[in-house]
């Protein structure tokens, strides 16, 4: 003990100096992380503070106050991400605090370097409680003022739909010279634009413009490509379809639109970049686009859905001349209603007198209503002009010039503009909607002309297109909802700083009870699943293809291994898609305890099955392509899965057998390791014939056969002596036991044929019956009252043989 003391003292030393200097390590590293996020807490403090101020300053400015819930939503997720620093460090802390265990009650010691460790952990987690306790303290005040912002943009929302104006003001004798004085500061200001562009950027806006309609032809050009002749209507075809009508619209009317956006926001783009626009001129400029894409949008729809000059093609029921009034109102109300939204740019950007703004509102929603009303008094020789339709126009319209008339110019204005903007939004996104549902019906892909030109080019089935199109009907209402969803936000008052941090939201996701839902992991998960099965197919078909066909393994393995990596590719991208999507497999636990319960008492049969395939797709006793029997159930095995095997009988009946039951019974296989076997051909002679003879006939004739084997060599037996017959049987072997039937066939016509003309018969069973000839017996009478008098008036002499002619005679008794 007393050499060993030595040595230990210094092992506890040296235990000693590692962990205080991992400790002072920890801590050294604690502290510069609290102190780092101490002071980014104190930097989004004063910028919170700052923002608070700026909410006071623009409290009436919605677009303003927009971009300041947006940084204090950044501000939000910082002090979040702040608060997730921690953890790692706090999960150290108390880790080691539960390793150094309890303080010792008084009377007991420990060591003072435990004690200290102790102290400084302690320390160091209350020091992190307290900046967390900032951070919580500040993300509340963050979240307050972003309800302020929401409460306060409410208020301006429904001031500006219930405000009302006193239209005798509007329209006082100043309102003309108003109007000339605002004219003319608008055409100086463009004016002198135009002659900077034409004298110094002349090349520039030409570029631009080529630039943008450059990107313009690439989206035309491109989906004409695609989707073929589905821009313009066909004259020529008399009755179109339903999906026909409905795809054509739809697609006529967004392709074309969006390919005018695209190019008024590339010339706006390449404008910038040239620094051609002023910045008065580039307000100017994009909403005089907005207008553009808007008016037109607004009559390709009608165009699209109405089809004046093609009645065939129209969606609407209704009368040529009906159909071109209502394309001629539905444009002029978009027009108004642009014009007027131009207008308001401008004279918000000049600083216009309030009773200008006024009077152009009030001007152009007592025109949309009063066009409303003319949509409303239409009479349609047709029918289908639905009374209350015609009735919600008239209402509408009637709605819009009456809110006007009492002073609600807001009003008026903001539902003149719902009833044009929104209406064709919705109605392009339902027309969407039905052409998404008419593709995804069964047998809709294939009509189609991308369908008809998949099924003529590469022979696609008609379940692989119905499947296709359901995907396509899955993307278009997806693209609907991500194009028309932010167009309705937007026409409702909302601004894109709204929706990027309603996306946002979104994409971090929302927690329900316990678990974590964010649809932004859950498509992530969807792609990356989706990826991984096309990459699984691929390099299905590669090591089928190329990598097992080089090497000449039998069709059976190669199914084989085709169908496991098939599973285990789902499997692994099954794994990676949840863990992409954010979802922790652990909650799913207590449910995978339920399922394993359910399965012990439930799915025995299910799970016996699974197991039962993967046995035969390792053990292999038989692959796709073998012949096999399985009880009454003879054919070809067509494709082994891991629940039942598919059995194609030679009467082309598919039998679907359970796994189960070809590892439970007894299953013969006629092509196991390979295709060699021997038939049977059962052959009888008549008795009196020279059997060596025929011996030796028969056995010529199996010889003579081309698919006979000569290795293993025929043989002929002479089986038995029959009840009718002398028996023989012809035994041959061939490569192929496959072609069995051709064989026994071809070889019974053979022996027909030699035994014809040799004289030999071929007996069939015969039974000799003989009848013993016995005096008839009388007929039974008719009237056995009568038989029975005459009987009786007999001498009993006669009447004795008669009795006794009538008894049955009796066999005689065996031996």
């Amino acid at each position: 003990m007393s050499l060993a003391s030595p040595w230990r003292t210094l092992f506890l030393s040296v235990v000693a100096v590692v962990i205080a200097a991992t400790a002072a390590l920890a801590q050294q590293g604690g502290g510069a992380l609290i102190e780092e996020q101490r002071s980014a807490i104190q930097k989004y403090s004063t910028r919170t503070d700052d923002l608070e101020r700026q909410i006071s300053v623009n409290d009436s400015n919605d677009g303003k106050l927009v971009e300041i819930r947006l940084e204090l939503s950044e501000v939000a997720r910082q002090l979040i991400a702040s608060s997730v620093a921690f953890r790692p460090r706090l999960a150290e802390i108390n880790a080691r605090l539960e390793q150094l265990g309890p303080t010792p009650p008084d009377g007991q010691s420990e060591p003072d370097i435990v004690t200290a460790e102790r102290q400084d952990m302690t320390a160091a987690k209350a020091e992190i409680n307290a900046v967390l306790g900032l951070a919580e303290s500040l993300s509340i005040r963050v979240n307050g003022l972003i309800e302020k912002i929401g409460d306060m943009r409410s208020a301006l929302f429904r001031n500006v739909l219930t405000k009302r104006y006193s239209l005798s003001e509007a329209f006082a004798g100043e309102l003309l010279d108003d109007v000339y004085k605002e004219y003319s500061n608008f055409y100086r200001s463009v004016s002198s634009w135009l002659k900077f562009v034409f004298q110094y950027k002349f090349e520039s806006v030409l570029a631009a413009a080529l630039f943008a309609l450059g990107a313009a032809a690439v989206l035309v050009v491109g989906g004409r490509r695609i989707f073929g002749r589905i821009f313009e209507p066909d004259p020529a075809e008399e009755a179109p379809s339903y999906l026909e009508r409905f795809s054509v619209a739809f697609w006529s009317t967004l392709l074309p639109t969006m390919a005018l956006g695209v190019f008024l926001l590339s010339t706006l783009f390449f404008l910038n970049y040239f620094n051609v626009l002023r910045g008065d001129i580039g307000v100017y400029l994009s909403s005089l686009f907005m207008v553009v894409g808007i008016v037109f949008g607004v009559n390709r729809l009608a165009n699209a859905a109405l089809t004046p000059r093609l009645p065939n093609w129209r969606l609407v029921s209704i009368e040529s001349r009906t159909a071109l009034v209502l394309v001629g109102v539905f444009t002029a109300m978009a027009v108004v209603i642009g014009f007027n939204y131009f207008l308001a740019v401008v004279t918000d950007t000049m600083g216009s007198p309030l009773s200008l703004t006024i009077a152009r509102s009030f001007a152009a929603s007592t025109v949309v209503g009063a066009l409303l009303i003319l949509i409303g008094l239409l009479r349609d020789g047709g029918g289908a002009w639905r009374a209350w339709l015609r009735y919600t126009a008239v209402g509408l319209g009637g709605f819009i010039i009456a809110a006007a008339l009492f002073g609600y110019i807001g009003l008026a204005t903001f539902t003149s503009t719902q009833v044009v903007v929104t209406g064709t939004i919705l109605i392009t996104a339902y027309i969407g909607f039905l052409t998404s549902r008419a593709i995804g019906a069964e047998g809709g892909f294939a009509e189609t002309s991308v369908g008809r030109w998949l099924a003529r080019k590469s022979g696609t089935e008609a379940t692989t297109l119905d499947q296709m199109g359901l995907a396509v009907s899955l993307a278009i209402n997806l693209m609907i909802l991500l194009i028309f969803l932010p167009l309705l936000l937007l026409m409702w008052g909302f601004q894109l700083g709204d929706i990027e941090a309603w996306a946002y939201s979104l994409s971090a996701g929302f927690s329900i009870g316990a678990f974590r839902f964010s649809p932004g992991g859950i498509l992530t998960g969807v792609v990356v699943f989706t990826i991984g099965y096309f990459v699984t197919r691929w390099f299905q078909g590669w090591l089928d293809g190329v990598v097992m066909a080089r090497g000449r393994l039998d069709m059976g393995v190669r199914n084989s291994i085709r169908t496991v990596v098939g599973y285990a590719g789902l499997a692994l991208a099954t794994l990676i898609a949840i863990s992409s999507a954010g979802i922790d497999l652990s909650s799913f636990a207590l449910v995978a305890g339920g399922l394993s319960l359910g399965i012990g008492f439930g799915l025995q049969n299910v799970v016996s099955n699974f197991v039962s395939g993967l046995i035969l797709l390792a053990e292999r006793p038989f692959k796709a392509g073998d012949w096999i029997v399985a009880g009454n159930v003879s054919g070809t095995v067509k494709k082994i899965s891991v629940r039942a095997t598919e059995i194609e009988t030679f009467q082309r009946q598919s039998v679907i057998l359970p796994n189960s039951e070809l590892i439970n019974s007894a299953v013969g296989n006629w092509t196991h390791r390979n295709k060699l076997g021997r038939i049977e051909i059962p052959v009888g002679v008549a008795y009196g014939s020279d059997v060596k003879k025929v011996h030796a006939m028969l056995l010529e004739l199996a010889r003579s056969h081309p698919l006979v084997l000569k290795n293993p060599e025929p043989f002929v037996l002479f089986a038995a002596f029959g009840a009718s017959s002398l028996d023989f049987e012809v035994r041959v072997f061939l490569g192929d036991v496959t072609n069995s039937v051709i064989v026994q066939n071809d070889l019974r016509f053979a022996i027909i044929e030699k035994f014809e003309a040799e004289g030999i018969e071929i007996p069939f069973p015969q039974s000799v019956i003989s009848v013993k000839s016995e005096k008839p017996l009388p007929p039974w009478p008719l009237d056995d009252d009568a038989a029975e008098a005459e009987l009786m008036e007999r001498p009993s002499a006669e009447a004795k043989p008669a009795r006794k002619a009538r008894r049955r005679p009796r066999k005689p008794a065996p031996g």
